[in-house]
């Protein structure tokens, strides 16, 4: 991804609307986090640290503790600036946050921010759900990876990956193509519904890839998935870290670096392997939004200034995922190299396919009218 140069504000300036937003009523400087397009908006980072500190609570949603180490980006925040974090519907879809955002505008518990496939992004973006805003570092985010205007931008990402006990399966499966083999009868599942998770989704779309399909045609994996079903190897329930430890899920199609994490976690219940398929190695990855209007709206604008600052990108980069800065991180010197060390492998002369926001979007349209009916 390209790198362009960051745009520093000037001290003089920053301190002017330092000074300007310390005279404001309160009402008046919460007004003005709610419309702030930059930090710059409220007087800089410190401003909007002051503010955010006075709102004392940020409301998410969909983040799972185990997900992207995302229990660690949470802790580490909350003490970090002193500020409550309600974690609500930590096992949502997408789709669920979207409805949660309209369901709970006005309330007190509507969420702050969101994490969401590209593709849920966009379409937020198109309902009017989101206010733009551009962190410190919006520079070291490609253009291809997000809205022009800040209204959502990725966050990170990983690969596709086939994860199986290996005490169960004794075969290890190595390709989509492997998964259709009667020994596994029973045994695959994916991460959610695929017309409302991205995790799921996305497992299709890769299988589309590996059965031939283009990026603008996920048939083939529509196809794919419906003689799964026929041939009984695909098991209708949500993979979660509880079904893996279980042994309810003896494989699954997940991001590499949920993967990974069943593997750490699991040890002594399962011996858990994971593979990206040699077929298609697929990447996808997920952004984030600032809620338009939401109850604490710079809380919501701190939590991405933290979550794009390389703090924060270590954070996810330490849970195995790869955070969008990376490339930057990397050439700065301020990527954690132990981390960058630990990512999940990918085989050896696979070419990595990038789905473009186009791509995804007719994807998923197709996705979440067909799905229910195979």
């Amino acid at each position: 991804m390209s790198k362009r140069l960051k745009v520093l504000a000037g001290v003089a300036g920053v301190a002017l609307a330092a000074s300007m937003l310390a005279a404001m009523p309160a009402g008046a400087a919460a007004s003005k986090a709610a419309t702030a397009k930059s930090a710059k908006d409220v007087g800089g980072l410190a401003g909007l640290i002051k503010l955010a500190k006075a709102e004392g609570e940020l409301n998410v949603i969909a983040l799972p503790p185990d997900w992207a180490n995302y229990g660690e980006m949470i802790s580490t925040f909350s003490k970090k600036y002193g500020i409550k974090v309600n974690s609500a519907n930590p096992d949502a879809s997408s789709a669920d946050e979207l409805a949660a955002v309209k369901a709970l505008k006005g309330q007190k518990r509507q969420p702050d921010v969101v994490d969401v496939g590209v593709a849920f992004a966009a379409q937020g973006a198109d309902e009017g759900l989101w206010a733009p805003y551009k962190v410190a570092t919006w520079g070291d985010i490609a253009a291809d990876a997000k809205e022009e205007n800040g209204l959502w931008y990725y966050d990170y990402g990983g690969y596709i990956a086939i994860g199986y006990d290996a005490k169960r399966v004794t075969v290890a499966p190595k390709s989509f193509k492997d998964l259709l083999n009667p020994r596994y009868k029973g045994q695959v599942a994916l991460n959610g519904n695929p017309a409302k998770a991205n995790a799921a989704f996305s497992g299709v779309y890769a299988s589309s890839i590996a059965n031939g399909g283009g990026l603008q045609d996920i048939s083939k994996g529509l196809d794919f998935w419906a003689q799964m079903k026929k041939v009984g190897n695909f098991i209708p329930v949500e993979a979660t870290p509880a079904t893996v430890q279980s042994g309810q899920t003896p494989i699954t199609l997940d991001w590499d670096y949920l993967q990974a994490k069943y593997s750490k976690d699991a040890a002594g219940k399962v011996d858990w392997k994971l593979v990206v398929p040699s077929d298609a190695v697929f990447f996808g990855g997920y952004a984030q939004a600032v809620v338009k209007n939401s109850p604490n709206p710079a809380a919501a604008r701190l939590w991405q200034e933290f979550l794009y600052s390389d703090e924060g990108q270590n954070i996810w980069l330490k849970g195995g995922a790869r955070p969008i800065r990376l490339e930057a991180m990397a050439k700065k010197g301020t990527a954690n190299k132990a981390a960058i060390k630990a990512l999940p492998v990918t085989p050896k002369g696979g070419k990595p396919i990038y789905p473009t926001l186009d791509d995804t979007i007719t994807a998923k349209s197709l996705v979440a009218t067909l799905w229910g009916t195979l």
